[in-house]
C-alpha cells in the first residue's frame, strides 16, 4: 500500500468537519452510481428491443435478397453460383408483386409473395408465424380457387377470416383490343400470420408461387430469390461478392438494406439516449471535485505540515487523485452493480407490462452486452478522474508556509 494511497483512504474515512462535507461525499457516490446504473439500464433495454425487431424482421425476411426477372434457366444459373459459395445455407425463388385486396366493399394495397413452402420455410421461421389456419398445398387441385395467406393486421382491416373469398386486383391489368383491364382474381383465405412486425403483418399476402406468377405474367419463372446464410453477420460481405459476381442484371440486398431506416432510427435513438445519461453522470462528477476542493481547504494545514516534511507537489497531487480515484471505483461499482441487478429483475419479473396487441411481447426485452458495461465503466471512470485534475492541481500548489499559518 503505498504512502498516497493510506493517506487518501484516512481522509475519506475520517471523520470531517461538519455534516455538509460527508454529505457531499456521499452525494458525488450516489450520483455515480445512479448515472452508471441508469447507462446501463438504458442500453440494456434498447439493445434488448432492437435484438427483438431484428429477430422479427430475420424471421419474416431471407439474410439475403437478390431481385431481377429470371426466367427457369437463368434459376438455374444462380442457384449453381450460390451452391458455389460455402457461405449459403438455403435458398427460395419467389414471385413478388403489389396488388390491391377487396373484400365487402372495403379495398387495401397489399404487397403478394407466392413461394414454395418446401424451400422458403427453410430460409425463414415463417412457418412458425401461422396462428390460424394452414398454408397451401404446392399441388392445389385443378380448377380450384387458389389459397391466400394474410397478415393478422391486414385481415382485420378488411374484416377477412378464414374460408372467406377475396379479390386480387392488378394494377398492371390485361391488354385487350378495346382497352387495358385490370386483372382481377378470386382467392380463398386460409391461414393468417403475425410476425410481430406491424409493417409485414399490416400489408403481406401469401400465396404458392404457381399461382402469383400466373397472377403477375411471370409463367414459370420468378423475379426474386431468398438466401439464408450459415452466418447472419456475413450478409453485408456475402451481398457484396454477390453483386460483383452476378453484375447489373440483379440487384443484392441484405435484411439491413431493406430495414435500414428502422435500424438508423434505433441506433440514433440508442446513442442520444446514451449521451444524456452521460451528462447525468457528468454532473454527478462536479459533485466529486466540489467534494475535493472542500477536501483541499479543509486539510490544509495537513497538506503544509506534509509539504514542510518534504513531500513535493507530485505526493499532494497523488494523494487527491487517489481520493478521486476512491469515490470513482465506489461510485461505479454500486452502479454496475445496481444497473446490472435492476436488468436482470426486469429481465424475469414483468415490472413494466406492455400491451401484447400493439408489441406482442408482454414484458420489456432485455440484453446485457458486456462491451456496454465495460464503455459504461470507462467513460465514467475518465469523467470522474478528471474532475479530480483541479482540486490535485490546487492543492499542490499551496505553499507550506502559508498552510501552516493560516490553515
Amino acid at each position: 500500500m503505498s504512502t498516497e494511497f493510506f493517506i487518501a483512504r484516512r481522509y475519506l474515512l475520517a471523520k470531517r468537519k461538519g455534516l455538509f462535507a460527508m454529505v457531499t461525499t456521499v452525494i458525488g457516490v450516489a450520483g455515480v452510481a445512479l448515472g452508471v446504473a441508469a447507462l446501463i439500464v438504458t442500453l440494456a433495454i434498447m439493445d434488448g428491443f432492437q435484438s427483438d425487431i431484428k429477430k422479427k424482421i430475420v424471421d419474416a425476411q431471407a439474410h439475403i435478397t437478390i431481385y431481377g426477372r429470371m426466367q427457369p434457366r437463368d434459376l438455374d444459373a444462380l442457384k449453381a453460383a450460390l451452391a458455389r459459395d460455402g457461405r449459403v445455407a438455403a435458398e427460395s425463388p419467389f414471385v413478388l408483386g403489389q396488388a390491391i385486396l377487396t373484400f365487402d366493399n372495403r379495398s387495401s394495397g397489399v404487397v403478394v409473395k407466392g413461394f414454395d413452402p418446401s424451400a422458403e420455410f427453410n430460409i425463414n421461421n415463417l412457418k412458425n408465424s401461422l396462428t390460424r389456419g394452414s398454408w397451401w398445398e404446392e399441388t392445389p387441385a385443378k380448377g380450384a380457387v387458389p389459397s391466400l395467406v394474410l397478415g393478422e393486421e391486414l385481415a382485420k382491416n378488411l374484416g377477412l377470416w378464414l374460408g372467406d373469398e377475396a379479390v386480387l386486383v392488378s394494377p398492371q391489368g390485361a391488354s385487350t383490343s378495346m382497352s387495358i383491364l385490370p386483372k382481377m382474381r378470386k382467392f380463398k383465405v386460409i391461414g393468417l400470420v403475425r410476425t410481430g412486425y406491424y409493417e409485414f403483418d399490416n400489408t403481406m399476402a401469401y400465396c404458392s408461387r404457381g399461382a402469383a406468377a400466373d397472377f403477375f405474367g411471370f409463367g414459370a419463372g420468378a423475379n426474386g430469390v431468398g438466401v439464408k446464410l450459415k452466418d447472419i453477420n456475413a450478409a453485408p460481405s456475402a451481398a457484396a461478392d454477390l453483386r460483383k459476381a452476378l453484375g447489373f442484371s440483379y440487384t443484392v440486398k441484405t435484411y439491413i438494406d431493406m430495414n435500414q431506416t428502422l435500424f438508423a432510427a434505433l441506433k440514433l435513438e440508442k446513442f442520444v439516449m446514451s449521451m444524456v445519461l452521460v451528462l447525468i453522470i457528468l454532473v454527478a462528477t462536479f459533485n466529486i471535485a466540489s467534494n475535493l476542493l472542500m477536501m483541499s481547504v479543509e486539510k490544509l494545514r495537513d497538506i503544509g505540515i506534509l509539504r514542510a516534511m518534504g513531500a513535493g507537489p507530485g505526493f499532494i497531487r497523488r494523494v487527491f487523485f487517489w481520493e478521486g480515484n476512491l469515490i470513482a471505483v465506489t461510485g461505479i461499482t454500486l452502479g454496475v452493480l445496481l444497473g446490472v441487478g435492476i436488468s436482470i429483475f426486469i429481465s424475469i419479473y414483468p415490472v413494466v407490462e406492455l400491451p401484447a396487441d400493439i408489441y406482442y411481447v408482454t414484458k420489456v426485452p432485455v440484453e446485457l452486452k458486456l462491451w456496454n458495461i465495460m464503455a459504461t465503466v470507462a467513460v465514467s471512470y475518465l469523467l470522474c478522474m478528471l474532475s479530480a485534475v483541479y482540486p490535485a492541481l490546487r492543492a499542490s500548489k499551496v505553499s507550506p508556509v502559508d498552510a501552516i499559518r493560516y490553515g
